[in-house]
């Protein structure tokens, strides 16, 4: 009599954390700085698709793209969605600028 041999469970996707989608958006940032732009315009599918394609993370991309708003920064598209989009300031990146959250509660 012969056994059934169980299946091996498919892998579960590993996706990016927010800390990673930030260290690109931060990169990104100072990469700007050091050309001497004044602003980027970052849009969360964009980063998304640039980060993982085809992968289904969406909301983490949109954490983080409004995690990393500081004073000043401004939204272009405010959604929860692909379609977020913020314009960062990166003429001043310096740490005493207070995060976007805290400005405008």
């Amino acid at each position: 009599m012969a056994v059934a041999e169980e299946e091996p469970e498919p892998k579960k996707p590993v996706y990016k954390r927010e800390e990673e989608y930030l260290g690109l958006i931060n990169g990104k940032k100072w990469e700007a700085n050091g050309k001497g732009w004044l602003y980027i315009e970052i849009n969360a599918g964009d980063l998304l698709n640039e980060a993982e394609p085809c992968a289904d993370n969406i909301q983490t991309a949109v954490n983080a793209v409004r995690d990393a708003m500081l004073e000043g920064d401004q939204y272009l598209n405010d959604s929860d969605s692909a379609d977020l989009t913020v314009r960062y300031y990166c003429d001043n990146l310096s740490p005493e600028r207070r995060k976007y959250s805290e400005v405008n509660q």
